[in-house]
Parts: structure tokens; C-alpha cells; sequence
């Protein structure tokens, strides 16, 4: 490895012990070394409390989502038909959409005076019913994306085989195309329960009394209890546990690649009423799906007092002083566009270091550990970036670049999961006659790669916008009083009574529904044909 390539993987290494493995070894070490024999001993007690609940939810949450979503990956995989990019595209910005936002879409759609309610019992708007919906509705997207690209280049040669043998459609399917699906739904459950087990956002605004998950633990603990011990120790569960749950993830995912897959896979115009009717419903039911949380929120922005009204935006503009944001919530949307902006910067550069060095094929456990930011919690992290830099000489805890840099390691992962494919895609040969014409491995990266997978560098940068642009968890720490984002200042509104601020938070998700579908639906038009990235 030449010393230019060595520079392209000290950067991101650099960056990762910086602002990730110190803050998070800060926290828990200062806090492991303050426990006490109280504490270990009332961790058995606490962990009881919500690491049931949080496999639960977690669990069911995985199981509707892969029943919601199969059937879905079913026509994807098939069928060719009007809306289909239309539903492919809500179902993506769906999955990036801010947690404060789906939590507020789902709480307006089950509430007691929402479009569902008299199909649900009272308080159905929280609890584990609004939980299991909220990640249904975030989630659907990685399984109709990674089941039904799969499902679409499987060999179907022996289904057809099966047909012709006298087999009902129910029996082919059942023992024929399930078992060799197989593979693609273990992948596509394992990253649901995944993301579900460290759900924050979600659980924090739509969970009833007693409904805690670990990360809700950690920061019921280190800030309401100030018990900083038991939030570390609660910490270290969670980053054991997910670990484990990084480790299977990978591996179900590594099955996938290359597995019983045909070359190419053709859609077809659906045939006869049968198909012409699941393709209908499925359009039906996903846009009610995709589209309905985010039309309640809209519609709820508009009306005040029973009638339609710019107020609540119109408010936005408005002094606040004194009041819970400390600025006006138009302020926010300036801050969160900057934070986000700069965040995505950041996490280009290091994700696509880091992705180069991947799709080298160095060290393959590198991509296990690139992901931890995703598996340890915005809580810990956030907390920890506070407590590491608050002391000379990297006293930056009030430093704008914290803000962004604890977003950029939430969307670093999904950077480097957008360029690795792109990159190795890229033939050996290339590099290899580059390389002979006298080029570095830095400027085989720069004029020969890059030019070949920008677009999915194009992905890339959207997603980490949009990403960045609803991060809640970490910044709910890191951020200043005076420069809260969208999602903090959505969820302090919430939190405030009074219809007028209830309004102005609905406005807010509004803005925020827009700009975050905006930067998927644009970086969705560089996706290139077939890619599936999530």
C-alpha cells in the first residue's frame, strides 16, 4: 500500500477514534468508574424493565414488516405497472424520513380524532400498536427493496417446471420459490430487527407508560435520573447486544450475493383478472400506506380553527423569545439546512475513504465495525461527545461542528454501503491499466473510479442529507439552546400545550416531509438501473 493510499485510510480511522470511540469510551469509562455496588446491583432490576420490551417490539415490529411488505416484493418482483416508480420512491423517502415526523404523522392518524378512529380502540395514538405501525411504515422499504430485487433475478425456471408437473400456485410458491426466498428474508428481517431494536425517536414519542426501550433507558438515566452509572451500564448492554446483532446481519446479507440468481429479470404487464387485481391492491394499499401518515400531517398543518389556513406557517416566522425554542421555529429550518449540508460534506469524504478501502477488499471485518455508529446509541454518542470534549484542550462541546459531525456518523454507514457495490463493480483492468500509464492508486480513484460511479456517489450524498437533515437522537444533546433543528424543535412543540404550537409543529413536519422528500426523490433520479441500495 503506497503512502497516498495509507492517507486514505488513516483519514476516516482518524475521524472515527476522534469523534466516535473516544466520546463513547469517555462516557463509559468516567461513568464505570463512579458505579457503585448499588448500582450493579439495581442493573439487573432496570434491565428486566426494558430489555423484554425492546426485544418484543422489536420482534413484532420485524414479523408485520416482512408480512406487510412480502406480498408487495411479490408484484415488485413480477409485474410491471403504472405507479410502480411512484411507490418505489415514497417507499425510500419513507425509510429516511425524521423519527419525529413519522411519530407525529402516526400519533395524528390513530388519535382519537384522526381518520382511523373509529376502527381503533382509545389510545390507540401510543403505546406498542402506534410503535409496530411507526416501524412498519419506516421499514417496508428495506424488505420490499432487498426481497424484491432478489425475487426478481431468481431463475424461475423451476417454478415453471413445478406448473407444468400439475403443482397449484399456492404449492409452488410454498415449495418452491419460499425456500429459495429465503436467504433474501433472513437478510431483510435481520436489518428490520436491527434498526428496530435501536429505535429511539419512535419509542420515546409513541410509547405508553412503562414502554422503555434501552435507549429510552439511557436517556430516562442520564438525564432525568442523572444516574450516569446505570445509563453506562445500560450503554454497554446495548452495544453488546447490537454487536451480536451486526455480526448476523452480515452474515445473513453475505448469503444473498450471487445466490441461485438468474442474469437478468423481465417484468411483465400482469395477465388476466387474478394478476390485474393483486396489482391493483397493491397499489391501492401502498399508497394508502406511504402516502396517508404524511397526508394526516399535512392536512392537520393547514386546517385551524375547522378551516384551511396558512397560519401555522405563517407563524413560523414569528419572535420567540423566551418562550421553549428560544428562537423562531423558522431559524430551525436554517439550522437544520446548514447542520445537514455540512454534515453530508463530511460524511462523503470519510464514507467514501472508507468505501475505497472496503471495496479493496482489505480487511473485510472493516465492514462490520464501519457500523457500529448506526449500532451504538445517538444517545451515547450524543452524551459522550459532550462529556469527552468539554475540557481544554478539546474543549468544543459548544463548537458548531458538533452538531454535523455527530450527524455525519449516523450517515457515514449508509454512504459506504451506496459506494462499495459502484466500486467494485469497477473491473480490476481498469485500475490495472491506469495504473500502467503511470497513475497513483489516489488518482485512479480521482479520474478514473469516481467518473465511473458518480451517481451512486450522487446516492450517496442524498441520503447523508437527508439523513442528517432528521437526525434526532444525538443532536437532541449536542445542539445548542439557541440553534435547535427541525426535529427538536417539532418535538419541544409537542411537548408544549396549546393548539398554536400544536399547529406550528404539524407545519414544521410539514417543511420537514418536503425537503427530506425532495433530496430522496432527486437522488433517486442518479440511482442506476437495478441498484437496489437501500
Amino acid at each position: 500500500m503506497s503512502t497516498r493510499s495509507r492517507l486514505l485510510w488513516f483519514l476516516p480511522v482518524g475521524f472515527l477514534v476522534l469523534f466516535f470511540v473516544y466520546p463513547v469510551g469517555t462516557l463509559l469509562g468516567t461513568a464505570l468508574s463512579e458505579a457503585t455496588a448499588a448500582t450493579w446491583a439495581g442493573f439487573p432490576s432496570v434491565a428486566a424493565q426494558v430489555l423484554p420490551f425492546t426485544v418484543l417490539q422489536a420482534l413484532l415490529s420485524t414479523v408485520v414488516t416482512v408480512a406487510v411488505a412480502l406480498p408487495g416484493a411479490a408484484v415488485l418482483a413480477r409485474f410491471r405497472f403504472p405507479l410502480r416508480g411512484t411507490i418505489e420512491a415514497l417507499a425510500v423517502v419513507a425509510f429516511v424520513m425524521p423519527t419525529v415526523v413519522v411519530a407525529t404523522a402516526v400519533g395524528s392518524l390513530l388519535a382519537s380524532d384522526g381518520p382511523l378512529a373509529r376502527l381503533l380502540p382509545a389510545g390507540a395514538d401510543h403505546g406498542l400498536t402506534a410503535i409496530i405501525v411507526a416501524h412498519v411504515y419506516f421499514n417496508v422499504a428495506v424488505v420490499l427493496r432487498l426481497v424484491g430485487s432478489y425475487w426478481r433475478h431468481l431463475d424461475r425456471r423451476p417454478e415453471q417446471a413445478a406448473a407444468c408437473l400439475g403443482a397449484p400456485p399456492w404449492r409452488v410458491f410454498r415449495s418452491v420459490t419460499l425456500p429459495r426466498l429465503t436467504p433474501a428474508i433472513a437478510a431483510a428481517a435481520a436489518i428490520v430487527f436491527l434498526f428496530t431494536f435501536t429505535s429511539f425517536g419512535i419509542v420515546l414519542l409513541l410509547g405508553g407508560p412503562g414502554q422503555a426501550t434501552i435507549e429510552v433507558a439511557v436517556q430516562e438515566q442520564a438525564l432525568f435520573r442523572y444516574d450516569l452509572p446505570m445509563a453506562a451500564a445500560l450503554s454497554l448492554l446495548q452495544i453488546v447486544v447490537v454487536g451480536l446483532l451486526l455480526v448476523a446481519q452480515i452474515r445473513l446479507s453475505s448469503r444473498v450475493v450471487g445466490h441461485d440468481v438468474a442474469r437478468s429479470g423481465r417484468l411483465r404487464a400482469p395477465r388476466g383478472a387474478r394478476e390485474t387485481l393483486a396489482v391493483a391492491a397493491f397499489v391501492v394499499g401502498y399508497l394508502l400506506l406511504l402516502a396517508g401518515p404524511v397526508v394526516v400531517v399535512v392536512v392537520r398543518a393547514l386546517r385551524v380553527a375547522d378551516a384551511w389556513s396558512l397560519a401555522n406557517f405563517t407563524a413560523l416566522s414569528s419572535a420567540r423569545e423566551g418562550s421553549v425554542l428560544f428562537v423562531s421555529p423558522a431559524e430551525a429550518i436554517g439550522n437544520s439546512v446548514l447542520y445537514a449540508v455540512t454534515a453530508a460534506a463530511i460524511a462523503t469524504v470519510v464514507g467514501s475513504c472508507l468505501a475505497w478501502v472496503v471495496s479493496r477488499g482489505r480487511g473485510r471485518g472493516t465492514e462490520t465495525w464501519l457500523l457500529l455508529p448506526l449500532g451504538v446509541s445517538a444517545v451515547v454518542l450524543g452524551f459522550g461527545m459532550l462529556i469527552a470534549f468539554d475540557t481544554a484542550p478539546l474543549d468544543w462541546r459548544h463548537s458548531f461542528w458538533m452538531v454535523p459531525i455527530a450527524q455525519a456518523l449516523i450517515a457515514i454507514p449508509f454512504v459506504v454501503r451506496a459506494l462499495v457495490p459502484a466500486l467494485r463493480s469497477v473491473g480490476p483492468r481498469v485500475r490495472q491499466a491506469a495504473a500502467t500509464l503511470g497513475a497513483s492508486p489516489v488518482q485512479v480513484l480521482l479520474r478514473v473510479e469516481l467518473p465511473m460511479v458518480w451517481r451512486a456517489l450522487a446516492v450517496a450524498v442524498g441520503f447523508a442529507f437527508a439523513i442528517s437533515l432528521g437526525e434526532f437522537g444525538a443532536t437532541l444533546f449536542v445542539a445548542r439552546g439557541d440553534r435547535p433543528t427541525v426535529p427538536i424543535a417539532i418535538y419541544r412543540l409537542l411537548g408544549t400545550p396549546g393548539d398554536a404550537n400544536h399547529g406550528q409543529a404539524m407545519a414544521l413536519a410539514t417543511i420537514l416531509i418536503v425537503l427530506t422528500a425532495a433530496a430522496v426523490l432527486l437522488t433517486d433520479r442518479f440511482r442506476s438501473p437495478g441498484a437496489h441500495h437501500v
